[in-house]
Order: C-alpha cells, then sequence, then structure tokens
C-alpha cells in the first residue's frame, strides 16, 4: 500500500527537497561509487596483463587523443541515459575505461622497487581525503558551491598545460599540474559532496559521475607524485 505521508523538507540554497529524496540519491550515489572501483580495478588489470599500458607508453600523443574521445563520449552518454539502467550501465563501462587509462601509469609505479607501496600510499591518501571533504561537507553551514566556477575554469587550465607539457616534457611543470590538480579535484570533491548531501543533485549516476571523476585525479596525482619523489632504490 502506498504511504501518502509527506516527508519533512530542508530549505538550502540548493532550493527545497525532501529528507528521504537527499537520502536516498547520497545512499545510491555511495553505492554506486563504492561499485564503480570493481570495474576500475578490472581494467587496470587488463591494461597491465595485455600491454596496453606499454602501447600506450610508446604513443602518448594517440593514447591522449583515445583517452579524450572516449572520455568525453561515454561522459556525454552518460548524462543523456542517466535516468534508465543504461545510464549505469554506462557509467560502469566509463570506469572500466577510465581503469585501462590509469594502467599507464601504474606499470610505471609498479616498476619502481617500492612501487606496490607507493601504490599503496595514494590509496590511502586518497581515502584520507575523501574522508576529510565528506566530514566537511556534511557538518560545515558555509555553501561551497559559488567555488564551482573558478575551480571549473582551473580544470580547464589544467588539461591546457597537461596538453602542452606533453611537447615541452617539463618535470617542474609536471609536479606543478599534478600538486595543483589535487587542490583543485580535492575542492571539487568538496562541493561535489556537499551538493548531493544538501539536496543539489538528484541525480545519484550524475552525482556519482562528478565524485568519480573527483576521486580518480586525485589517486592518479598522488600516484604521480609519489612515483617522482617517493622511490626508493
Amino acid at each position: 500500500m502506498a504511504d501518502f505521508r509527506s516527508s519533512p523538507s530542508i530549505q538550502s540554497g540548493y532550493g527545497t527537497v525532501t529528507q528521504e529524496a537527499r537520502n536516498r540519491v547520497m545512499r545510491n550515489t555511495y553505492w554506486l561509487l563504492a561499485l564503480s572501483l570493481v570495474p576500475t580495478v578490472l581494467g587496470a588489470m587488463v591494461g597491465l596483463y595485455s600491454g596496453i599500458n606499454q602501447v600506450m607508453g610508446a604513443s602518448p600523443g594517440t593514447s591522449t587523443i583515445v583517452f579524450l574521445i572516449g572520455a568525453f563520449g561515454l561522459m556525454y552518454l552518460i548524462e543523456r541515459n542517466k535516468n534508465s539502467s543504461l545510464g549505469v550501465a554506462l557509467l560502469l563501462a566509463f570506469t572500466f575505461f577510465m581503469g585501462i587509462m590509469l594502467s599507464r601509469l601504474l606499470g610505471h609505479v609498479m616498476g619502481l622497487a617500492n612501487g606496490s607501496q607507493l601504490i599503496m600510499m595514494a590509496f590511502g591518501g586518497t581515502a584520507i581525503v575523501f574522508g576529510a571533504m565528506a566530514s566537511v561537507a556534511s557538518t560545515s553551514k558555509r555553501d561551497f558551491s559559488t567555488m564551482h566556477k573558478f575551480l571549473f575554469i582551473g580544470v580547464v587550465l589544467l588539461i591546457v598545460a597537461s596538453l602542452a607539457n606533453m611537447f615541452f616534457q617539463m618535470p617542474a611543470l609536471m609536479i606543478t599540474i599534478s600538486v595543483m590538480a589535487i587542490g583543485i579535484f580535492s575542492a571539487l570533491l568538496l562541493v561535489d559532496l556537499q551538493r548531493v548531501i544538501n539536496g543539489g543533485e538528484t541525480n545519484y549516476v550524475t552525482a556519482t559521475l562528478a565524485v568519480y571523476l573527483d576521486v580518480y585525479n586525485i589517486f592518479a596525482n598522488l600516484l604521480m607524485l609519489l612515483g617522482i619523489f617517493g622511490n626508493r632504490e
């Protein structure tokens, strides 16, 4: 029998939403985010054990083109189908693809003397950042959504700088880009988590995609820095 009792509503900077709706989106987002790690790991394993990571390393320009077309193409399809089960399937396919793309960096780090330890450190660091941002997002009364426009500009600049560094190959610029990326995507993680917690995002597929991209970029850039500075011969 349908329950027609009204749920309590919450008024925030994002608008008025019910507590039930907020909890549902947040719960589904966290579950789907956890599930998305499985195809990411599988994709990374496929990339490592099939030799795709070595092919990408030999042709960085082609790999970048494949990454941009594949990533943005899948993100477009996810948004077009976010209200159906196909959106979930596309999201998991996207995370598998991102795992394959990550295998190049993983292969490089695993080739170091303490590569496995560095990967675990990057994973642990990412978990700490996620926990900290989730805590701030759920307890702070400040509206962080005003930061989104500036952070988006920062992401665009990071992409441009990364593409430029493919030609210049400057280690100092690579380090600078990674440090900035960790800061920018940590802030974006805070914004995206608060949007879910406060009811600003009502679609859990879109919410999961945003949070996944934040976590993925934090992990990748932490791992890159650890691979540069943390290697012990």
